[in-house]
């Protein structure tokens, strides 16, 4: 949850709250299971929770690494900023929040839709069950692969690399809840919110639902776009990737899409079809 850049964006006075509240969603993604399988008397899979926690685990320990191939390119987007954006208005907060939200729709359209990204991102779409605790498992592989990129304009336009990824941080764990599929339509907020409706939609490998309801807090920018797609009631969701991984092995969920890629590349021939396998979608042949 980058509950680090937080921390350094509120003081250290803060500290104990985010301690609480990431507390607090391990204990929410716990109860959910405790629940379905004590109370509900309905299957729930505990080993796919527990490789969820070993996703976290994992991503922790590679950015504790402090490798990232944006952070140069974020510190040469500051030196340079066209101004600078103090977070002392409400305006300020405001632009910054969509400004981010639409860094956000564009970072996750193309997570979808460019295989080089897609290789990080399929780790999130490969529960296949919708939990809370799958909300956890954001991949290891993002600070290398540049997905930050797409919030260096933020820096560029004046706000600080730290506002920027804290703001982005909150963003995920706004999400936290959207995992939950036992929630309710929440009426009109539907229009503008990004819900745990939307989120079904967005975690579903049907091909009806595929690539769609990118938004992070809000759903506008789908809207806008023309890739907002509704739950339909005649078709449930069927969650997980489009070829389903079963494996809870943290590594191979980690790195099953890294090695299908690099299969790919080796069996591509000559640098135009190379290109087409790294940058391309999702599923384009070498």
């Amino acid at each position: 949850m980058q509950a680090d850049l937080l921390r350094h964006a509120l003081g250290p006075e803060a500290l104990p709250w985010l301690l609480a509240l990431l507390g607090l969603v391990l204990v929410a993604a716990t109860a959910e299971g405790l629940v379905q399988t004590f109370v509900r008397r309905q299957p729930y899979d505990w080993r796919a929770y527990a490789a969820s926690l070993a996703d976290t685990a994992g991503r922790r320990a590679v950015d504790a690494l402090g490798l990232s191939i944006a952070a140069p390119l974020l510190a040469l987007a500051w030196t340079h900023r066209l101004t600078t954006l103090p977070l002392s208005t409400p305006a300020a907060f405001v632009l910054l929040f969509l400004g981010q939200e639409l860094c956000y729709y564009a970072y996750h359209r193309a997570a979808h839709r460019v295989r080089w990204f897609w290789a990080t991102h399929a780790v999130r779409h490969s529960p296949n069950e919708l939990t809370l605790a799958a909300a956890l498992r954001l991949g290891w592989t993002g600070k290398l692969t540049g997905t930050t990129l797409f919030f260096t304009p933020l820096v560029w336009l004046g706000f600080s690399p730290t506002a920027v990824m804290a703001t982005l941080a909150a963003n995920l764990l706004y999400q936290f809840w959207l995992h939950a599929p036992w929630l309710p339509r929440l009426g009109p907020l539907e229009w503008v919110l990004n819900t745990p409706t939307h989120h079904k939609v967005h975690h579903a490998s049907n091909p009806e639902y595929l690539d769609c309801n990118y938004g992070g807090v809000l759903i506008v920018f789908d809207r806008l776009f023309g890739t907002f797609v509704d739950l339909r009631a005649d078709l449930p969701p069927r969650y997980g990737l489009t070829t389903p991984l079963h494996t809870h092995n943290p590594l191979r969920i980690a790195f099953h899409e890294w090695a299908r890629l690099a299969q790919d590349l080796r069996r591509a021939r000559g640098l135009k079809r190379r290109l087409r396998v790294l940058f391309g979608p999702p599923g384009a042949q070498p």
